[in-house]
């Protein structure tokens, strides 16, 4: 009884020995990295896909600093953020990005039922049509990764109207994180980027006024739905689990999550 009670321990300890804290895995090709991901994002859904041992941070940009201080061996971010935020002339020029995780989509979210998403959908497709839209991602450097916007006219709820509920208070809230090129701020602490700018684009033809606020991006639908956001604007992946909780847009853009490293 003693030898099978050892084996069993013996088992239970190798077994033990390939899983790391609260369930977060290494993968089973030798890779012992630990990954930086930002919380709730599609960076986290990739390493558990991959069965990679990571840590969740607040942000993509978290993520990245993990990796410049060493905390985290690497970090999986958006590849437009990468295009913005590491190499030369950049925020890190000794990191770089390795390979592609994914292939994505990024879209907007609203309440679940919004006339809102209809409404930017229009927005959108009018300033694709006139060339606005490229305008302003060609200032961002996200002119390529542009989806092309078919026409789409705005449907008005025929219950409760999020548009007119918008109107009526007089602003957008935006629900943001820093993310380059997409959301982030200037010196003087305005709000800027590819989505900033297309959010405040939608803002004037509301006739409303456009206001950001920082958000917990694990938190975003419950934001949504306690009204404190009217909108997820902010280089959002289109998953199932997105689509099922918000009302989507059209997708606008396409991305990757990308593996970012030290530059040897």
């Amino acid at each position: 009884m003693k030898k099978k009670s050892l084996l069993v321990l013996g088992l239970a300890i190798v077994m033990g020995l390939g899983v790391t804290a609260c369930g977060k895995s290494n993968n089973g090709d030798g890779d012992k990295k630990v990954y930086a991901v930002e919380a709730g994002s599609a960076g986290e859904k990739a390493a558990i896909a991959e069965n990679y041992e990571y840590n969740s941070v607040a942000s993509q940009a978290d993520a990245l600093m993990e990796v410049a201080s060493g905390t985290s061996d690497a970090a999986i971010i958006d590849l437009l953020m990468a295009g913005a935020m590491i190499g030369d002339g950049t925020s890190y020029p000794d990191l770089v990005y390795t390979e592609e995780l994914t292939k994505e989509e990024y879209g907007i979210g609203c309440r679940k039922g919004s006339d809102l998403a209809s409404f930017i959908n229009s927005v959108l497709a009018k300033t694709y049509k006139n060339g606005k839209m490229k305008e302003t991602a060609e200032k961002y450097g996200v002119h390529e990764a542009l989806i092309e916007m078919k026409d789409a006219e705005y449907k008005a709820s025929d219950n409760e109207s999020d548009v007119e509920y918008i109107k009526e208070k007089g602003s957008l809230i935006v629900g943001v994180t820093k993310f380059e090129p997409m959301d982030y701020q200037d010196e003087s602490g305005k709000w800027i980027g590819f989505d900033a700018d297309m959010a405040g684009i939608v803002a004037d033809e509301l006739g409303v006024k456009v206001q950001f606020v920082e958000i917990d991006w694990d938190t975003k639908v419950m934001e949504l739905n306690s009204k404190n956001i009217d909108v997820v604007w902010n280089g959002m992946t289109l998953t199932t689990e997105v689509t099922e909780s918000m009302e989507c847009t059209n997708a606008y853009c396409n991305n990757a999550q990308v593996v970012v490293v030290p530059a040897e």
